[in-house]
């Protein structure tokens, strides 16, 4: 039994819900450990969206726990940041779509547990940093490779230089984000984004969400190649028959994933 993650399943969404308040959600070993754990169990077959949040408005994440870092060595540093970056992996490797809700602070590990989903809605009292460097650190949970890839090179190391935060406006200009809401809205419009997501055939979602991930470092022609075989794939699945089918009659489609 996690004693810091609250699970909850609305038919095909799943919504991990991070809860430390007293540290404002702040990852230490045993909640990264727990989210290893939470992905072990996660079956992705009857899932087709996961939405991961922070518990209250205060904060989605603030940070990793600086109580755990400020006593480790080198070598313990080394593995801290090797557990949370590997968690954030497979975080952004899973087989189906990943929404970051986004309640207030999103710093340091927050802000990295965010960028590792694939899709990133916050309130409007949202704030995302990196400001590892006003503690003598860098980001240790492959921030500074993410960041980069999401804003920009300039404005990713602007952001982690001077360590400041930006509000849930400009993490909307710069494309941090995809959206913003009010407070009370954001669960609301993360599940209906996920529900409408859930809706579409979900070897085809995987797929594609494959395809966008793995061709972004591919040279052009093999990126293309990359997306053709997995289409011609799509074409020996029930999804792709069904949904073809029900188009054509003009019929509502309930895809199987097979």
């Amino acid at each position: 039994m996690a004693e810091f993650l609250k699970i909850e399943h609305r038919d095909a969404v799943c919504i991990c819900t991070i809860a430390a308040p007293k540290t404002l959600n702040a990852l230490n070993s045993v909640i990264l450990g727990e989210l290893n754990e939470f992905l072990d169990t996660l079956d992705t077959g009857r899932t087709r969206c996961l939405i991961v949040t922070g518990e209250g408005e205060k904060a989605f994440v603030a940070g990793a726990d600086i109580s755990e870092m400020a006593g480790l060595n080198e070598a313990e540093g080394f593995e801290f940041g090797r557990r949370g970056a590997d968690v954030f992996r497979r975080i952004e490797r899973l087989p189906i779509p990943v929404i970051a809700a986004v309640n207030g602070f999103a710093l340091g590990g927050g802000c990295e547990l965010a960028m590792a989903c694939d899709i990133r809605l916050c309130s409007d009292n949202a704030r995302f940093g990196q400001p590892e460097v006003g503690l003598g650190i860098i980001p240790g949970f492959s921030g500074t490779w993410r960041l980069a890839r999401i804003v920009g090179m300039g404005m990713a190391k602007q952001m982690i230089f001077a360590g400041k935060p930006v509000r849930a406006d400009e993490a909307l200009r710069i494309g941090l984000v995809n959206a913003v809401y009010p407070p009370s809205e954001l669960m609301d419009e993360a599940v209906a984004l996920a529900d409408s997501i859930c809706a579409n055939a979900p070897l085809a979602v995987a797929m594609a969400k494959e395809c966008i991930n793995e061709e972004y470092d591919l040279p052009a022609d093999e990126a293309i190649r990359y997306e053709n075989e997995l289409f011609g794939n799509c074409f020996a699945t029930r999804d792709q028959k069904e949904g073809m089918r029900a188009f054509l009659h003009k019929e509502k489609v309930a895809f199987e994933g097979r």
